[in-house]
C-alpha cells in the first residue's frame, strides 16, 4: 500500500518555453511558494548578487540563459514535486526534447506581450507526439499584453489544443491588479510590494458580485472583470479533467512570475490536477508504476556538477517500484550488477544523500563514464526504454588542439561532455581528425568555455563542409562495404563505433540512397 501513496503523492513535471518568456523565474517562484527557497533570485540581473536557483553553470549566470535542464524536488501540502527546468534556447532544443521523456506533465510559459513564439510550436509538438498533458502559464501580465481572450484563441490555434481559462487578469501593464481564480472562485490581490519572497500580503474575495469589490479595484475594472467572466463561462466548456490528462484540453492560467501574481493559483491548482506518475513504454511491453521491482532509465548525463570534485551525474527517472540505496540492480547495457552507496536527490546543484526513492523521482548516480543516455536498470528484466532520441546534428567543426601540453585535459573533457548528449563526436575515417557535431551554433561558444573552465584545456575550431550526418547499417554486408569503400572520405565513426556517412551536400546524399537500396540511412539515434 506504501508504494501506491507514494506514487499518488508525486507530481513530476518539465516547464518549457521560448528564450525569455519566464520559465526560470516561474521556476524560482514555485521554489519559494513551495518553501524550498526563502528569497527568489534574478535570473537576468548581473547587479543581484543571488542567481536563479535552476541556473548553476557559471555560463548561464553570465548570459542570464539555461543552457542545461535542471531537477529540482520540494514537498507542497504533502505532494512531492519534481520540477524539471529546461533551456528555452533551440540551441539546447535536444536536452529539451529528452527531458520531455522523464516528465508526467508540462507547463508552458507563454509571454503575454509576444505570444506564441516559435520554440513553444516546436516543443508542443514533442508533448502532442507523446499525449504529455499540458498546462499554460501566461506570463508578464505586469507589462502591456495583448487582450487575454486573442491571447486564448492565439494559444489554441498555434498550439492545435483546446484551452480552458482556470485564471483571469484583472488588467496588464501598469493598471495590472491581480488575477481572479475561476478554479477557486477566489480573487487574491496582492496589496505589498513584497516580490522576492511569498509573504505578500492577499485580500479573499469568494463573492464577486460584492460591492467590496469596487472599493479594492474601482468600479471600472470590477465591471470589467464581471463581464469577462460571464464570457469565459459562456465561451469555453466546463473544465474537464479526463480531457486535460488526455492532452486534449490545456488548462490556462495568468499572471506575473516576477511579481509573484497568479503563481500560488498555478500551484494549487496543478498539485490538484496533474497527473502522477503514469506508465512507461519499452521495447516489450509497458512498465506500470505500481509494479513492485524497480525499473529506471538515464534521461541525461552531467559532467562536472561539481567542479571542485570533477564528478559525473547520470539523471536516473525512477519508473516502478522503490529504488534503495546500496541495494544490487542490473545495468541491462553492460550486463552487470551495480549498486550505489550516495544516490542524490537535486535542488539544482544542491545535492543530498537518499535512502529510498519512488516513480515519478529524478535520482542522481555518481557515474565514472560507465553510463550512457538511455541506459535501463532493473532487478534482473532484460529492458529497454524507448523514445529517448539522439538527433542528427545540424552544424559541424572540426575541433583542435590549441595547447600541446593540454592534450589529456583535453581528450577527457571531450569524451565527458559528449557523454552528456550536448553535441555529438565523430572521427573522420579519412584523417582521423575529430568533429563535433551539434544542433545550434550557441553549443559550440559552450562546449569551449566548459572546456577551458572545467578541464583547463583550450581548443579552437576550425570550418568542414557537411551537409547532414546519419548513421549506416545493412544487412548486406558487401554492398555496405562497397559503400564505405567508395566514400571513405565522407565516412566516420561515432562515440560509440557505429559507422556514419557525413554527406556533403543534399544531392550527395539523395544520390547514395538512391544508388544504396540495402543500406538504411537513419536521422535519429536511439541510444
Amino acid at each position: 500500500m506504501a508504494l501506491i501513496d507514494e506514487i499518488t503523492k508525486r507530481r513530476t513535471f518539465a516547464i518549457i518555453s521560448h528564450p525569455d518568456a519566464g520559465k526560470t523565474t516561474l521556476t524560482e517562484k514555485l521554489l519559494l511558494f513551495g518553501g524550498a527557497i526563502h528569497v527568489a533570485g534574478a535570473v537576468k540581473s548581473n547587479k543581484i548578487k543571488k542567481g536563479a536557483t535552476s541556473d548553476f553553470m557559471e555560463i548561464e549566470r553570465q548570459r542570464g540563459i539555461s543552457v542545461a535542464t535542471s531537477v529540482m524536488g520540494f514537498d507542497y501540502r504533502n505532494v512531492k514535486i519534481n520540477i524539471l527546468d529546461t533551456p528555452g534556447h533551440e540551441d539546447f532544443a535536444e536536452d529539451t526534447y529528452r527531458t520531455l521523456t522523464a516528465v508526467d506533465s508540462v507547463i508552458i510559459v507563454i509571454d503575454g506581450a509576444k505570444g506564441v513564439e516559435t520554440q513553444t510550436r516546436k516543443l508542443m509538438n514533442v508533448c502532442r507526439m507523446r499525449n504529455t498533458p499540458v498546462m499554460v502559464f501566461i506570463n508578464k501580465l505586469d507589462r502591456p499584453c495583448k487582450d487575454p481572450f486573442d491571447l486564448l484563441d492565439e494559444v489554441e490555434r498555434e498550439l492545435k489544443i483546446k484551452v480552458r481559462p482556470l485564471a483571469f487578469p484583472i488588467s496588464s501593464g501598469e493598471t495590472f491588479r491581480g488575477v481572479y481564480n475561476i478554479y477557486e472562485h477566489n480573487l487574491s490581490l496582492f496589496t505589498s510590494d513584497e516580490r522576492q519572497t511569498a509573504d505578500a500580503s492577499t485580500v479573499e474575495f469568494d463573492d464577486i458580485s460584492s460591492p467590496e469589490l469596487d472599493k479594492y479595484i474601482t468600479p471600472r475594472f470590477a465591471a470589467q472583470l464581471r463581464e469577462n467572466l460571464e464570457l469565459v463561462e459562456g465561451v469555453y466548456d466546463p473544465f474537464d479533467r479526463d480531457a486535460y490528462l488526455r492532452g486534449e484540453v490545456a488548462p490556462v492560467f495568468f499572471g506575473s512570475a516576477v511579481n509573484n501574481f497568479g503563481v500560488r493559483e498555478l500551484l494549487e491548482c496543478f498539485i490538484r490536477i496533474a497527473p502522477s506518475p503514469r506508465p512507461s513504454t519499452t521495447e516489450t511491453r509497458t512498465v506500470m508504476p505500481d509494479e513492485p521491482k524497480m525499473t529506471g532509465f538515464v534521461f541525461k548525463i552531467h559532467a562536472n556538477m561539481d567542479p571542485n570534485h570533477r564528478d559525473r551525474i547520470a539523471f536516473l527517472k525512477i519508473c516502478s517500484g522503490t529504488f534503495e540505496r546500496n541495494k544490487n540492480y542490473l545495468h541491462v547495457r553492460s550486463g552487470k550488477q551495480l549498486k550505489f552507496s550516495s544516490p542524490t536527490a537535486f535542488m539544482a546543484e544542491k545535492k543530498s544523500v537518499i535512502d529510498f526513492a519512488f516513480p515519478g523521482d529524478i535520482v542522481g548516480l555518481h557515474d565514472t563514464g560507465t553510463f550512457k543516455i538511455g541506459d535501463t536498470f532493473t532487478e534482473g528484466e532484460k529492458l529497454k526504454f524507448t523514445g529517448i532520441p539522439s538527433f542528427s546534428p545540424e552544424l559541424f567543426r572540426y575541433i583542435e588542439n590549441a595547447d600541446p601540453m593540454k592534450f589529456k585535459q583535453l581528450a577527457k573533457g571531450i569524451d565527458q561532455l559528449m557523454d552528456e548528449g550536448v553535441a555529438q563526436l565523430f572521427t573522420s575515417s579519412l584523417n582521423g581528425r575529430k568533429i563535433i557535431g551539434t544542433v545550434g551554433a550557441l553549443q559550440f561558444e559552450v562546449i569551449q568555455y566548459r572546456l577551458e573552465h572545467e578541464y583547463g584545456a583550450s581548443c579552437r575550431w576550425e570550418p568542414i563542409s557537411i551537409h547532414k550526418a546519419c548513421w549506416i547499417e545493412s544487412d548486406n554486408a558487401e554492398q555496405l562495404a562497397d559503400f564505405k569503400r567508395r566514400k571513405h572520405a565522407n565516412m566516420a565513426v561515432d562515440k560509440h563505433g557505429r559507422d556514419v556517412f557525413l554527406a556533403d551536400t543534399s544531392y550527395a546524399l539523395a544520390l547514395a540512397q538512391e544508388n544504396f537500396k540495402d543500406i538504411r540511412f537513419h536521422f535519429t539515434s536511439e541510444f
